[in-house]
């Protein structure tokens, strides 16, 4: 057995792990894991606001229609941001959208939704666009689906065209500065459209069988005596006595001339 440094070694023993360089094990190995937070730290996106819903306004009907919805603006929600463009992204599966994708490219066209991209991106505006607080007595609100110009126009990516279909939908509003996504809501709660109504659907109860055979009816039987109306004017005016008369020929009248005899049979007055 003999002494090397501080530890007792007998034979057999292995050769001690020397290092180059002493330290702490723990400060090595938490070093390079803080390199690779950096970077996803400076990418991280925040949650910010509540999330968006169709509009509660009492001024305003038909919230939803068949191919548009509204939506109350996010006021005071992305105030901490003022050099981003703020988005409002519309999908139909919400677990296909990331927030790498860029505005604008045929990853995110409205055109190619949703046969072809499952989510695109439109009404993008700055913050000064959404003062706050509001204005009292001003309408905030966005309607989503109102452009039909631009619904076919491969030029016009984020165009804000009518909706494919009843849905159900999801959005949320998303802040883009230079650098990329920098806040976001959560996402909306699932948004239904209107449908027309089968003609299936539509009642035909007993009240309303009978108040059409009531009518019905009625229509006949007025429609018999107009009908037998008008035949019997067409055969008494077929008789001689409809709309004839018998004009007598006058007779001539014969005027005789008669001479005054007194004038002309008297002889001249001589002076």
């Amino acid at each position: 057995m003999w002494a090397d440094g501080d530890h007792r070694r007998v034979p057999g023993d292995k050769e001690p792990q020397l290092h180059s360089r002493p330290g702490h094990r723990g400060t090595r190995t938490m070093l390079p894991l803080l390199l690779l937070l950096l970077p996803a730290a400076r990418g991280t996106v925040v949650t910010v606001g509540p999330e968006p819903a169709l509009t509660q306004d009492p001024r305003l009907e038909m919230v939803t229609t068949a191919s548009t919805f509204v939506l109350d603006q996010p006021r005071c929600v992305f105030q901490n941001y003022s050099d981003a463009v703020i988005w409002l992204v519309v999908t139909n599966d919400k677990g296909a959208f990331n927030n790498s994708m860029k505005p604008g490219t045929s990853k995110t066209a409205f055109q190619k939704f949703p046969d072809e991209v499952s989510a695109y991106m439109t009404l993008n505006v700055t913050l000064p666009s959404y003062p706050c607080p509001k204005p009292a007595g001003d309408i905030t609100v966005l309607r989503v689906g109102s452009e039909t110009s631009c619904a076919k126009d491969m030029s016009r990516p984020t165009c804000n065209g009518p909706l494919p279909g009843p849905g159900p939908y999801w959005v949320k509003f998303l802040a883009l500065d230079d650098s990329g996504p920098v806040a976001e809501t959560k996402w909306s709660m699932p948004i239904m459209l209107r449908t027309a109504q089968p003609a299936s659907n539509i009642s035909t109860g007993s009240g309303y069988r009978d108040g059409m055979i009531a009518i019905t009816t009625i229509l006949s039987i007025l429609f018999a005596i107009l009908l037998a109306a008008l035949l019997a004017m067409l055969v008494f005016c077929g008789s001689e006595s409809c709309g004839s008369s018998t004009f007598s020929k006058a007779e001539s009248v014969s005027v005789r001339r008669y001479n005054t005899h007194h004038v002309y049979d008297q002889p001249c007055a001589r002076l």
